[in-house]
């Protein structure tokens, strides 16, 4: 972050990392770069079939098969006693310690026109994509800062510990809404909104483990590092169910856009987090409307992200009408579009 900061900022070897969500797409291609990095793992998802699969997909990969370890938790995350449940069931495995990493992969886009797309199918999108994750950091972030036994204060002259990561997966459209993601976009950007509050408060505690002020709770020995990753288009199973329900003038919109590989956009994930980056999009594109619509956001790099907001305010000055006029001139050319209402 900053000017020059250089060195891996993401170290999971030995570790323990919590990933939801990666049991498919760019989850399991997570999962399996963490295993050859060294990570323990402990995988969750609904479905138990792929969830084992994705496991067996990991462990093949492990960097040091003798001393790693892996486990599965099957769960409906968008329940929030699941998530309860999930952190309780890793730390017993975890030999009573809270996983150091927890990665809120989840999520899932079901494309649509608003007025056509059941009010039934916006919460279950809701529910996926902004509360299971939410759900999560709640349970995590408690259990990382108030333990059921508190800390005990370190020596003088101690090191703290290596800092704990929550990350959130989100997605580009987080930057930028656009017509036929209704169901999915705010979800995604609620996430981000959510991101930028916690990284805001963890500011508190961070600071408060350094405080020479003496208090009845004994602050975290770690710091708490909050980091959401951002992927466009990827060339999964995932995608190919969104077809079935995206609409035509969605299509035309995204004509244009790179989609990546499971492996390309995992890749570009990693190497976000071990740059130490805040916000890691996986892709030019979504670097670029990352960059142009900062605002408020933490900068992960100040010149490029400075002089990038310059240059794209300039450039959406042409990208933007170009949007808005591919969806005024679908309509001017189509007509009057059919009134096809999600089947419940």
């Amino acid at each position: 972050m900053g000017f020059f900061g250089r060195g891996n900022k993401f170290h999971v070897e030995g570790r323990t990392v919590l990933l939801t969500g990666g049991s498919y797409g760019m989850g399991k291609e997570l999962a399996r770069q963490l295993s050859q990095r060294g990570a323990n793992l402990v995988l969750v998802a609904r479905n138990v079939q792929k969830l084992e699969a994705a496991l067996a997909y990991a462990q093949a990969a492990a960097k040091n098969p003798s001393t790693q370890r892996f486990h599965a938790i099957s769960a409906d995350v968008t329940l929030e006693a699941e998530n309860a449940r999930v952190l309780a069931e890793a730390t017993l495995w975890n030999r009573g310690a809270t996983p150091e990493i927890v990665w809120a992969n989840a999520g899932a886009s079901v494309p649509g026109l608003f007025i056509e797309t059941s009010m039934e199918t916006m919460r279950q999108q809701m529910d996926l994509n902004y509360w299971a994750a939410a759900y999560l950091a709640h349970q995590t972030l408690k259990a990382w800062l108030y333990p059921a036994t508190p800390y005990k204060p370190l020596p003088k002259g101690d090191r703290s510990e290596a800092p704990r990561h929550f990350i959130m997966t989100s997605s580009s459209v987080a930057f930028v809404n656009v017509a036929g993601y209704a169901p999915y976009g705010p979800a995604k950007t609620a996430m981000r909104g959510l991101a930028d509050t916690l990284r805001s408060e963890l500011l508190l505690y961070n600071g408060a483990r350094r405080s020479k002020t003496v208090t009845a709770q004994t602050p975290a020995p770690f710091d708490i590092n909050i980091q959401t990753i951002f992927p466009g288009n990827i060339s999964s199973p995932g995608h190919v169910e969104e077809t079935k329900t995206k609409h035509p003038v969605t299509v035309l919109l995204e004509a244009t856009d790179p989609i990546q590989s499971e492996i390309e956009a995992a890749t570009a994930a990693i190497r976000g987090l071990e740059n130490g980056n805040y916000m890691t999009a996986t892709n030019w594109l979504a670097e670029l409307m990352r960059i142009s619509s900062l605002g408020g956001s933490p900068k992960d790099n100040l010149i490029k992200d400075t002089v990038g907001q310059w240059l794209t305010s300039i450039v959406w000055l042409f990208v933007g009408p170009d949007l808005e006029s591919k969806v005024w001139g679908w309509g001017k050319k189509e007509g009057m579009p059919e009134f096809r209402p999600q089947a419940k």
